[in-house]
């Protein structure tokens, strides 16, 4: 059978294998998965390699716009030897919990494990079910981005034949960073698991169909809140609230107390997939908007995750932009917060304006990374989804900004987004910048909470059926408020 010659830095690896399958598919057999934010239409450039020689199909037209052969083009033919960009490691995935959970009753076993099962991202962390004590966390990427970004070119996988591959890619990914946490804390492993995860994530983890997911009316026709085993080990599975708001929103909720006092409340957790909850006036309502991979660095010319190197702060200095880096070190990208502060800067100097409109193809941040006029409409698009998101919701349950006496952000994006950014883009209400606090992980916390006291199971069930959904598919308004939220509000009247 012919051979892959696998480079990356000093080490060496072969694998053989049978066809002409695509580079990536290659790659990731071999166990090195390439993230592919565009889904392997080639537009996005995140697959490309330093170099591919040997027996290999010709460039493809995307090849040749990007200049660099990529993963999800480029076809092994025979013999061939491909040089990788070094692995880059995550430093800014979010683990803080909103609040720490109390041991109540907890499930049966001496040690168990709470998992935030994100699209982009998943946090292990175990704990003493005897004492409630936390006792260690790994934090991983979730292997499914070299299939996908998002959830819906994920569920397009798994309808065309890859179901089985993305379970199998969150198991071994649970599995990693359930044992991870296990070796920091010096045990065997864990008697017990809770995951907690957007509907789809769930889904392809148990290796359901999400067939319910992909067309109207968008319903979930599993919506667990039930036991199950992984691996010889009993796993909880929150319930979800619908198709689009999963168990991880709904642990956010119990988390941090969302149902608990009489004031209005709104709950953000925005990631590729804006979810959005408002406890109102005794109701609890919820939507969820699809705001794309753009704030965790997907289908931006330079974006990233929070990995080192990735521009993560940007401000105005001395008429031009200042930049920071995570590490400290060279610039290499941007992440979602650094792309909010370079577009707001950028609207301060008045080189983007309310339209988004820019005054050059391009804008140089630091070193090489530079931010395109595209990134800045990805941006306008992205915030738009979940600012017409959050004023439709206000509107279904009949209250404005100013009724909210606290925004929770919620995530990795919200505890490490600048407030000021984010208003100045209008991604979220200037009426609500004072009431913004970053609440961490709370989706981790809340399947924490539910691990170490099952009595909660209860409360949590109450939250996913209380909640009232709030569809924005069809709805006039909302793409009224879309478009009307493209534009920034800098230079408005």
């Amino acid at each position: 059978m012919p051979r892959l010659t696998i480079r990356r830095g000093e080490p060496v690896a072969e694998y053989t294998f049978e066809g002409t399958p695509t580079l990536s598919q290659a790659l990731a057999e071999a166990g090195f998965a390439m993230a592919q934010p565009c889904g392997g239409r080639g537009t996005c450039g995140k697959c490309a390699v330093l170099s591919l020689a040997g027996e290999v199909s010709a460039p493809t037209e995307p090849e040749v716009r990007a200049n660099a052969r990529l993963g999800c083009q480029a076809r092994l033919l025979g013999d061939c030897t491909v040089n990788l960009p070094m692995a880059q490691a995550w430093t800014a995935i979010q683990t803080d919990a909103a609040s720490v959970a109390v041991l109540g009753e907890p499930m049966a076993g001496r040690y168990g494990a709470a998992v935030d099962l994100g699209t982009t991202t998943m946090v292990a962390r175990v704990f003493d079910l005897h004492t409630g004590m936390p006792l260690g966390e790994r934090a991983v990427v979730n292997p499914q981005t070299a299939v996908a970004a998002d959830v819906m070119g994920r569920i397009s996988a798994a309808l065309s034949g890859r179901l089985t591959e993305l379970q199998t890619m969150a198991q071994a990914a649970i599995q990693a960073a359930v044992a991870g946490a296990c070796a920091d804390a010096g045990i065997a492993g864990a008697d017990a698991l809770v995951v907690a995860g957007n509907t789809t994530m769930l889904y392809l983890l148990t290796g359901r169909s999400p067939e319910s997911l992909a067309c109207t009316p968008f319903q979930a026709d599993f919506r667990f809140g039930a036991l199950e085993v992984f691996s010889g080990t009993p796993l909880y599975l929150p319930p979800c609230a619908g198709a689009f708001m999963g168990a991880d929103l709904t642990c956010a909720a119990l988390a941090t107390g969302l149902c608990e006092g009489s004031e209005t409340v709104l709950l953000a957790d925005i990631g590729t997939n804006g979810e959005l909850m408002l406890w109102h006036q005794g109701k609890l309502y919820a939507v969820s908007t699809a705001a794309g991979p753009a704030f965790e660095g997907g289908e931006i010319s330079q974006g990233c995750g929070g990995v080192t190197g990735a521009i993560d702060k940007v401000w105005v200095e001395n008429g031009g932009l200042g930049v920071h880096a995570i590490g400290g070190g060279s610039a290499t990208g941007i992440c979602g917060s650094g792309l909010l502060d370079a577009v707001a800067a950028l609207l301060t100097l008045g080189r983007v304006d309310a339209t988004g409109a820019s005054d050059a193809a391009s804008f140089p941040l630091a070193g090489s990374v530079r931010l395109t006029a595209g990134d800045v409409r990805a941006v306008q698009l992205a915030k738009a989804a979940i600012a017409a998101g959050m004023e439709t919701l206000l509107a279904a349950a009949g209250a404005k900004p100013a009724d909210v006496k606290r925004l929770l952000l919620a995530g990795g994006f919200g505890s490490h987004v600048s407030v000021a950014s984010a208003v100045a883009i209008g991604l979220i209400p200037a009426a609500l910048a004072g009431k913004a606090q970053a609440v961490g992980n709370a989706s981790l916390a809340g399947a924490s909470a539910l691990l170490l006291d099952t009595r909660l199971r209860e409360k949590a069930d109450w939250i996913a059926n209380t909640a009232k959904i709030v569809p924005l598919g069809g709805d006039a308004g909302f793409e009224e408020r879309f478009i009307a939220a493209m534009g920034f509000p800098w230079g408005e009247e």
